[in-house]
């Protein structure tokens, strides 16, 4: 396999992160799980800095908020949980603290009397608002050396990938 140009920027700079744990005859596919999984680790872990150091949120009440902010007429806790992919317990602790500063309303659902409704306030969606524009900008900027047609074409592989993978988890579900 080819020598990889940006794996030597990235020994120098000491960022190897996640693959660091690759050797020379490791497989293709391993080799970019690794790249995929340090990429998305180091923005993450960036945009989580910049959320707690310009808005004093955690990217937890960010995603929470966002999931809000997109349905207006609200979310069942149940919906919130399974979209964020977390447990019924975060959301509640979640809703809880957002509850208590005004930036969520959480009212009884008029079609089932076990669920609650979750809903940004007015003040929560102006504060989001702000945010969001933030974490927009810190994007393009994170991504702002990639052309618009290799932000497609990943965008478009990274989708056929997504969808190969649905496929051989139903398979392997499916087997056994």
């Amino acid at each position: 396999m080819k020598a990889d140009p940006s794996h030597k920027l990235l020994i120098q700079a000491d960022e190897l992160g996640h693959e660091a744990r690759l050797v020379q005859d490791d497989h293709a596919v391993l080799r970019l799980w690794l790249r995929m999984l340090s990429c998305t680790t180091q923005i993450e872990d960036e945009i989580r800095r910049r959320l707690r150091a310009n808005f004093g949120i955690s990217l937890a009440r960010f995603d929470y908020m966002a999931q809000l902010y997109r349905k207006p007429e609200g979310l069942k806790m149940k919906e919130l949980s399974s979209y964020l992919m977390v447990t019924g317990g975060n959301i509640t602790t979640l809703t809880d603290e957002l509850e208590r500063e005004a930036l969520v309303t959480r009212e009884a659902s008029p079609t089932d009397r076990r669920s609650w409704i979750i809903r940004l306030t007015d003040s929560g969606r102006k504060v989001f608002s702000r945010m969001a524009e933030a974490h927009e900008q810190w994007i393009l900027e994170l991504f702002a050396e990639l052309d618009a047609k290799t932000v497609q074409s990943l965008h478009t592989q990274l989708g056929q990938l997504r969808v190969q993978v649905m496929h051989a988890c139903a398979d392997h579900d499916a087997q056994g």
